[in-house]
């Protein structure tokens, strides 16, 4: 599956990303993403990017993203810290990668 090609041609991109950190391994994780954050947040195409834990399972993370479009979510899946941030997430969590789901605005009145 090419994700890009998969994504709508206009308008925001908006997705969350979720994964489960290896017994205690939430730390290390927590300490990632604040790392990424900084650095997406500085992307002339990101909108949003904001990190959480869930009350009900402490090891488990969702990530809540927006860009601008879809050449924006390109940038910012190509950058180069990127790539370092997924090898490294890859050795503390449960999943072999972030579980990815996009999502789409209600029309709402």
């Amino acid at each position: 599956m090419d994700i890009l090609n998969d994504l709508p041609g206009e308008g925001p991109i908006s997705l969350i990303a979720e994964f489960t950190a290896r017994p205690l391994q939430g730390e290390a994780v927590a300490e990632l993403l604040a790392g990424l954050a900084t650095k997406v947040r500085q992307e002339p195409g990101n909108i949003a990017f904001d990190c959480f834990r869930r009350l009900d399972d402490s090891a488990k993370f969702v990530v809540y993203e927006i860009y601008r479009d879809k050449s924006a979510f390109k940038a910012h899946i190509s950058a180069d810290y990127g790539a370092v941030f997924n090898a490294r997430l890859r050795e503390l969590i449960v999943e072999p990668n972030s579980v990815l789901t996009f999502l789409t605005p209600l029309a709402v009145r």
